[in-house]
C-alpha cells in the first residue's frame, strides 16, 4: 500500500525511553555481540534439539521455535531479505528463551528461527504448512495480504499465531495480526486528537480505490469510537471535473452560495437599476455579467463540517486543493487531515498549511537504524521495522510463557515497545500503534511534530 507501511504506513518514538523497543527489551549489548552469523541462525532454525520423548535422563525440552515466512526468491526477494534481517537483529543478538518447568530439573533453550520461502513451490500456503509441521510455535510474516490469506487457514487450524507484515486490515482476525501501520490506525489517531481540540463534525473526500475505502471505513469507526455523529464520506473518480463536483456536493456549495447571495442582496442599496437606465441595454447587461463573474465571488459561510479527511497524493491532490479553494473550504474553519503517505513530501504541501497527518516520528528509529546499519551495512527500509517488532513480540512472549505463544500474553494490555513506538495487539487481530501527529507548516519546511503518543498537543 505504501512503501512505508503506512505507508507509512511504516509510523513513533512516543514511548519513554525515546527508543523503547531496544532499551526496554535489552537489545543493547556489548559491541562484540552486535553481529551474529546469519548462517548459524538459519542452521539453528533447522536443527531439532529436543531429546527423546519420555527420556528420564533430562526433562522434556520445550522450545519457542519461530517460523519466518518471507519471499526469498522471485521479484520480492529483496524485500524479503530485508525483513529477514530485521527479525535476525531482534532475535539473533539476544535469543528469546523458554524455561521448561516439567521434570526434575528446569531446562532453558534459546529460540530458533525456521525460515521458509513463500515464493517457492506451493507459495505461502505450503510455507506455512511446512513451518507448522516443523513445530514452529509462531509465524512471522507473510509479507503481502494475498500471502497472509493463503497462510492463515493452516495456522489458525493448528492454533499457531501469525504476525503478518501486511497493512491490509481485512486480513486481521483472531490469531492473525496485521503488523503494518494501517490507514485505519492513522485515522483513529487523527480523529481522537482533532476531537480533543474541539472538532466534532467530520467528513471525507477520498479516492475510489482500496486506500480511500480503508480511510473511509477508518473514519466511520473512529467517529463511532469517539461518540461523534456519523461522518459524510464521498469518493471521487480522480478526474478534475469529478473532484470539483464531489467537493461542491460535500461542502454544500450551492446552498452556501445561495445564502451568501441572499445576504449580499439584502444589504445592497438598490442603485443598480437607476444606473442601468442611463446605459444602452446591451452594455448594461455586459457590465453586470462581467462584474458578477470576474469580480470576487461572495464570501461563503462555513461548510457543514469542521474536519475534512483527504487521501490523495500527486496530481489528484493538486486537483483536490483547487477544489477546496473553489468551494471555499478554508483552514480557518476546517482542519484538513491526511494519510501518513504525506510524510514523504511534507515540504511540498504548503497549500495545505495547517493540515495534519499521523505517522511515526523518524527520530524514534535512530537507534534501530544505527544497529541495523552496523550489522547489514545499509540503512534499513521501513518494512524492516515491522519484522523487528514482530520478532520482539515473539522474544518477549517466549520470556514470559513457559511454552508456546498464548494469546493472553500476546494481547497483554501493556503491549510492546517497538521501533516506531509502543503498540498493542488486539484480540481481533489489529495492532494499535501509538502514532505521532504532524502539522504542515509550509514555506518548504518539514512538517512539525505537534503531538506524541499522548493526546496532548505539543507546545
Amino acid at each position: 500500500m505504501m512503501t512505508r507501511a503506512y505507508s507509512f504506513l511504516s509510523e513513533v518514538g512516543l514511548t519513554k525511553p525515546p527508543y523503547g523497543g531496544l532499551a526496554a527489551n535489552g537489545l543493547t549489548r556489548k559491541s562484540g555481540m552486535a553481529v551474529l552469523g546469519t548462517m548459524g541462525l538459519l542452521l539453528a532454525g533447522c536443527a531439532d534439539h529436543s531429546g527423546p520423548a519420555g527420556s528420564s535422563a533430562e526433562p522434556a525440552k520445550v522450545s519457542h521455535k519461530v517460523g519466518v515466512l518471507l519471499p526469498l526468491t522471485g521479484p520480492n526477494a529483496g524485500l524479503g531479505r530485508e525483513l529477514l534481517s530485521g527479525a535476525q537483529l531482534a532475535l539473533g543478538d539476544a535469543p528469546a528463551q523458554s524455561t521448561v518447568t516439567s521434570g526434575p530439573t528446569a531446562a532453558v533453550l534459546p529460540a530458533q528461527m525456521d525460515v521458509h520461502d513463500t515464493a517457492g513451490p506451493g507459495g505461502a500456503s505450503a510455507a506455512a504448512a511446512a513451518a507448522i509441521a516443523a513445530g514452529d510455535g509462531i509465524l512471522l510474516g507473510p509479507l503481502t495480504a494475498g500471502d497472509t490469506a493463503a497462510a492463515a487457514p493452516a495456522a489458525i487450524s493448528a492454533n499457531v499465531p501469525v504476525l503478518a507484515f501486511t497493512s491490509d486490515i481485512t486480513q486481521a482476525k483472531p490469531g492473525v495480526w496485521v503488523m503494518g501501520i494501517t490507514p485505519e490506525d492513522q485515522v483513529q489517531r487523527l480523529v481522537a486528537l482533532a476531537h480533543k481540540t474541539g472538532r466534532s463534525r467530520f467528513a471525507a473526500l477520498l479516492p475510489d480505490n482500496p486506500l480511500g475505502h480503508a480511510l473511509g471505513n477508518g473514519l466511520r469507526a473512529a467517529c463511532q469510537e469517539q461518540g461523534l455523529i456519523a461522518p459524510t464520506v464521498i469518493y471521487h473518480t480522480g478526474t478534475e471535473t469529478n473532484i470539483t463536483a464531489m467537493m461542491r456536493q460535500l461542502a454544500a456549495y450551492d446552498s452556501r452560495l445561495a445564502d451568501a447571495k441572499a445576504t449580499t442582496d439584502a444589504a445592497k442599496p438598490d442603485t443598480d437599476a437607476a444606473s442601468d437606465k442611463a446605459l444602452p441595454s446591451d452594455l448594461a447587461a455586459a457590465l453586470n455579467s462581467n462584474g458578477a463573474d470576474a469580480a470576487s465571488a461572495p464570501k461563503l459561510g462555513a461548510p457543514p463540517f469542521d474536519a475534512l479527511l483527504l487521501g490523495d497524493t500527486g496530481l489528484a491532490l493538486k486537483n483536490v486543493i483547487s477544489a477546496l479553494n473553489d468551494s471555499q473550504v478554508t483552514s480557518d474553519k476546517v482542519r484538513i487531515l491526511g494519510p501518513g503517505l504525506w510524510a514523504a513530501f511534507a515540504t511540498k504541501l504548503g497549500a495545505l498549511k495547517g493540515a495534519w497527518y499521523a505517522a511515526p516520528d523518524p527520530s524514534s528509529r535512530q537507534t534501530f537504524a544505527t544497529q541495523f546499519m552496523a550489522r547489514n551495512h545499509h540503512m534499513p527500509r521501513p518494512l524492516a521495522d515491522l519484522s523487528y517488532d514482530a520478532a520482539m513480540v515473539a522474544k518477549t512472549t517466549a520470556q514470559i510463557a513457559p511454552s508456546g505463544y498464548p494469546v493472553d500474553v500476546l494481547t497483554r494490555p501493556e503491549g510492546f515497545a517497538g521501533v516506531d513506538g509502543h503498540f498493542t495487539l488486539q484480540p481481533d487481530g489489529q495492532a494499535r500503534r501509538a502514532l505521532g501527529v504532524f502539522e504542515v507548516i509550509g514555506g518548504g519546511n518539514s512538517a512539525k511534530l505537534i503531538a506524541t503518543s499522548s493526546s496532548q498537543v505539543a507546545g
